[in-house]
């Protein structure tokens, strides 16, 4: 691994679930207790989140509306970085407002993804789309668990020689 210590994972679920992703939650949910039981990986929170966010809302101006909005924010400067996409976090919704009859925008959340942190550092986001391929949650644990890098960084790495 290229970090100086194993990873500390965030994993993002929403809370009002469609059909067959609570089972889904719950594999990767008993995935990262094993990682955690091997010391695979440091440790691991799970945030729950709901379906969609405006950016102008009053949601968005209480303590865990600002989180999630840096977050996402901090999810997508990562993805630029890396030259992939996170076709999942720029879904934009309208959303008819019962009260004031004005259409408002809102982000739809996805139903379930994951961060890993090198100590503050983002590392990765799943999933994520890098060209045609992409790298799940599951992925990413699989990885994790055989002690491998992001695919990620394993696709980028380049070695630079000096003079």
């Amino acid at each position: 691994m290229t970090g100086t210590q194993t990873p500390r994972i965030e994993l993002y679920v929403r809370s009002l679930l469609p059909d067959g992703a609570h089972e889904r939650q719950e594999a990767v949910i008993e995935r990262l207790q094993e990682l955690d039981a091997e010391d695979e990986i440091e440790d691991f929170s799970v945030i729950v989140w709901g379906k969609q966010i405006a950016r102008d809302s009053a949601g968005a101006r209480t303590e865990e509306g600002e989180y999630i909005l840096n977050r996402v924010a901090e999810f997508k400067q990562w993805a630029l970085s890396n030259n992939v996409s996170l076709e999942s976090f720029y879904q934009r919704q309208t959303v008819e407002n019962d009260v004031t009859d004005e259409p408002y925008t809102a982000m739809v959340l996805p139903v379930m993804g994951l961060a890993e942190y090198d100590g503050e550092e983002l590392r990765h986001v799943a999933p994520c789309t890098e060209g045609e391929e992409v790298h799940t949650i599951m992925d990413r644990l699989d990885r994790l668990e055989r002690g491998e890098p992001t695919a990620i960084e394993q696709s980028s790495d380049v070695s630079i020689l000096s003079d």
